[in-house]
């Protein structure tokens, strides 16, 4: 099987355990949404806020402990960090299309809240999968790499040794 096959191969098991968390995730979002709606008077797109920050925090975990579990870790503050804040640009998508189609078309029954919300995590959700995985959990360099570079390191270690250089 060749290089590109396994790259797929891959790439389809995350996307898989990424939908996996992802879908959990939605179903967490969606049920705290309705919870609010129906328990308080708050307006829709707070209401979608609580929830969408309640499926951040149950999505992180699942992403580090389980997606992305084999991950770099080594940052967890950097990491933590660009979660946030990528995590903070879904939200304003998310919660953008709600807003867009309750205040600025007035569509707000509960049926129509609820399409535009899952409307809205199904694009936020292109973004976070592309940030996430490009940005803040960051794959480890492929063990065959860290092997054919030990080489090169060690050289280089040796060069700055006999030149008088500090060698970490």
């Amino acid at each position: 099987m060749g290089h590109g096959a396994s790259r797929l191969r891959r790439l389809v098991h995350e996307v898989a355990k990424f939908g996996a968390v992802g879908g959990a995730g939605v179903l967490v979002n969606l049920l705290v949404f309705n919870l609010v709606r129906h328990v308080t008077d708050l307006p829709v797109v707070r209401a979608s806020v609580i929830a969408t920050v309640v499926a951040i925090v149950f999505n992180y975990v699942g992403f580090r402990y389980f997606t992305y579990r084999d991950r770099d870790k080594t940052r967890r503050t950097r990491e933590m960090t660009l979660f946030l804040l990528f995590s903070a640009v879904g939200l304003v998508i998310e919660n953008g299309v709600l807003y867009a189609a309750t205040y600025g078309f007035g569509w707000d029954t509960p049926l129509q809240n609820n399409i535009f919300k899952f409307l809205g995590i199904g694009i936020a959700t292109l973004f976070r999968f592309w940030s996430y995985r490009s940005w803040v959990f960051r794959a480890l360099p492929p063990p065959e790499a860290v092997a054919d570079a030990e080489p090169i390191l060690k050289g280089e270690r040796a060069r700055r040794s006999r030149a008088g250089q500090h060698v970490p």
